[in-house]
């Protein structure tokens, strides 16, 4: 067989922290990827020592080591798509945004990761800063939920009514498309809105609750999903339609499994077996 005649690897480059419990960070975004039909690569920035119910350590990565990841991979295989996971310090936000500068890389899904779900912030404030000036407008979709949201804005986003100008304002860092995830709200309403800026459209995904302790990992999961469906080749609208259907399959079957006594993951292969 002729070297070019071989089949080509949708390829997705994954650039997050390690998850020692195998629930979120790289580790889901490597099995999302997976899932999804593409070959999965990754650049860790941070080493955790996590399980279902807390994160004990945090070991960042040397950022000169992050970008001789970036290196190593994009130099030799190339990508078709990114998903960006969380990024601590200015220095590596910078980092990471030579690089996707200096390779022709595109389709770039970047999770704003600033907040734990216990409602402890993740990144340093001037990260924050960084992520809006340097990564935010380098991306092709952004997926924060509505603390992420509400820390982008500075200001509190609460009820469902307030998500459209919330996505709007986002935009305008720079990022033309917008899904704010609404699985905070209150009062049962977890509808997910993606704005697009270019159309200047909004499109609501409806969701229905899923009852489950098993939700450790999701926004990496989802945006991992998107990033395949956005690098195989689908419309933004469409590429995150697909990443939600994952999404709530891998939480409802994810829900019959007890692993670990905290938040435990939602099934990644659920398609598979």
């Amino acid at each position: 067989m002729k070297h070019n005649d071989k089949k080509q690897y949708t390829r997705v480059l994954t650039i997050a922290g390690s998850d020692s419990g195998g629930g979120a960070g790289i580790q889901a975004d490597l099995k999302a990827i997976s899932a999804n039909g593409c070959y999965g690569m990754s650049v860790i920035t941070a080493l955790t020592a996590q399980n279902t119910v807390t994160v004990s350590a945090i070991h960042p990565v040397p950022v000169d080591f992050v970008r001789q990841q970036m290196e190593a991979v994009l130099g030799d295989i190339g990508t078709d798509g990114v998903k960006i996971g969380m990024l601590f310090s200015p220095e590596l936000i910078t980092v990471v945004g030579e690089q996707l500068k200096k390779y022709p890389v595109t389709n770039v899904v970047l999770d704003p990761v600033m907040v734990a779900t216990s409602g402890d912030k993740l990144v340093e404030d001037d990260a924050i800063a960084a992520l809006k000036n340097v990564l935010i407008p380098r991306a092709d979709l952004i997926t924060p939920n509505l603390p992420e949201a509400s820390v982008l804005l500075g200001r509190s986003i609460n009820s469902a009514g307030e998500l459209e100008d919330a996505a709007v304002e986002l935009s305008e860092l720079g990022c033309s498309n917008v899904l704010i995830k609404g699985g905070h709200l209150e009062n049962g309403e977890c509808d997910d809105l993606l704005y697009l800026a270019g159309e200047k459209r909004s499109v609501s995904f409806p969701v229905k609750r899923i009852e489950t302790e098993n939700t450790h990992g999701t926004g990496c999961t989802l945006s991992s999903a998107i990033a395949s469906a956005l690098a195989k080749g689908l419309a933004m609208e469409d590429a995150v339609a697909a990443g939600k259907k994952y999404i709530t399959g891998a939480i409802l079957s994810g829900a019959k499994y007890k692993i670990g006594s905290g938040h435990g993951p939602v099934d990644h292969f659920y398609n598979f077996f």
